[in-house]
């Protein structure tokens, strides 16, 4: 690795940002000082533009190279997640309930740190367009970032991820062409039965009973209605019914959520929950209707430029150090969109030890940011 050493100037300076920005989480579209902090940074380091505002929050800060050539996208999210935080580390979230349990606040700063290494040396062709997103984990401002023409309006003809996977040692890269990450579709079903006094259910249709048929019978989705080998998770997360010990209610509700790697599977999965969801509910008496909510499109890593992400990643860390079929996972990512709309790839790089994401013990492990550094700054001198 030899963009950047550990305990560098740029490592400490980067190590600071994400400290920093790990101790005001912002959610959603709402990451307005988290924003600002990027824009004012990205116009300190000298970027060619800075534009702000895409999609409510986002900002895209222009570098121009020493020669032409295209311009390629590299993308860092910024939103924090509505988690308690317990880490107890000096730098801990200072607003209750919130905290940076994904990591974004890593990914933000690695960015940054590559971006003031690129603005200082030019040394790339074509120039480089880096994208700090808002609201991946809620809100898909990955998707309106697209939809507000940000592709066109700046040239974008590659785009890049990255996201930290806790478990996969420090200075490892991992990635696979194909579907990395799945599909994801949420579901809302409202069972209507005939409340009661529960001292006499025989007058009652009991919407609890109806529910938990509902529940039992989603899981032969999986393991009686799919093929074996397509991937496929149906999770029921919550269900909510009744007041009181002795009132059977007149309603229930349940939620969840369906994963997969593709969209033929998604789709026989909707139609297989709506099928029995109403089928269970009528055997019982009562009846059962169903919202599904998309969220974000499969995680599609095009063979090329996933190419190109595992030979950056060897130059950075050493072929023994980088996966490159690591196995797709069921969780959902927003950069999906723009994978939709421009060839590119998502690459995993390595956290270490420690709690997962969405923990509220999970913190971003600042030993990763020299190598996440580099592999921006490397795979610009490649795209």
């Amino acid at each position: 690795m030899s963009i950047l050493d550990h305990d560098g100037p740029l490592h400490k300076e980067a190590t600071a940002w994400r400290r920093h920005l790990h101790s005001i989480p912002e959610l959603s579209f709402d990451v307005i000082e988290t924003a600002a902090f990027v824009a004012d940074k990205l116009r300190d380091f000298g970027c060619d533009e800075v534009v702000t505002g895409i999609a409510r929050t986002g900002v895209v800060g222009l570098i121009e190279g020493r020669v032409g050539g295209p311009t390629v996208g590299f993308r860092a999210d910024m939103d924090a997640l509505p988690i308690q935080e317990q880490t107890g580390s000096p730098w801990a979230s200072t607003t209750p309930g919130r905290m940076h349990a994904c990591g974004h606040d890593g990914h933000t700063a690695m960015l940054l740190g590559a971006a003031k290494y690129l603005a200082e040396t030019r040394n790339f062709p074509g120039r480089i367009a880096v994208i700090f997103q808002p609201a991946e984990e809620d809100g898909g401002g990955g998707n309106v970032m697209v939809q507000e023409g940000m592709m066109e309006r700046f040239g974008i003809s590659k785009v890049f991820g990255m996201h930290n996977a806790p478990g996969l040692p420090v200075s490892h890269f991992a990635m696979r062409p194909g579907p990395i990450m799945a599909e994801t579709l949420e579901f809302a079903i409202t069972v209507t039965g005939r409340g009661g006094h529960a001292a006499r259910p025989n007058e009652t249709i009991d919407p609890i009973i109806i529910g938990s048929h509902i529940v039992s019978a989603l899981q032969t989705i999986v393991s009686r209605s799919v093929n074996p080998m397509d991937s496929l998770v149906v999770s029921v997360t919550k269900f909510q019914a009744g007041s009181a010990f002795n009132i059977i209610a007149d309603q229930a509700h349940l939620s969840g959520t369906i994963r997969s790697l593709r969209k033929e599977v998604t789709e026989n999965a909707r139609q297989r929950i709506k099928t029995i969801c109403e089928g269970q509910a009528a055997l019982l008496g009562g009846r059962a209707e169903v919202e599904f909510i998309p969220s974000y499109p499969v995680t599609f890593n095009h063979p090329a430029e996933t190419r190109l992400a595992a030979a950056v990643a060897t130059q950075v860390s050493g072929s023994a150090n980088v996966d490159t079929d690591v196995a797709p996972t069921m969780g959902g990512e927003d950069f999906s969109y723009m994978l939709e709309a421009r060839p590119g790839a998502y690459i995993l790089i390595g956290n270490g030890d420690g709690p997962g994401l969405h923990n509220h013990g999970y913190e971003f492990n600042d030993e990763a940011i020299p190598y996440g550094i580099s592999y921006w700054a490397y795979l610009a001198q490649a795209a």
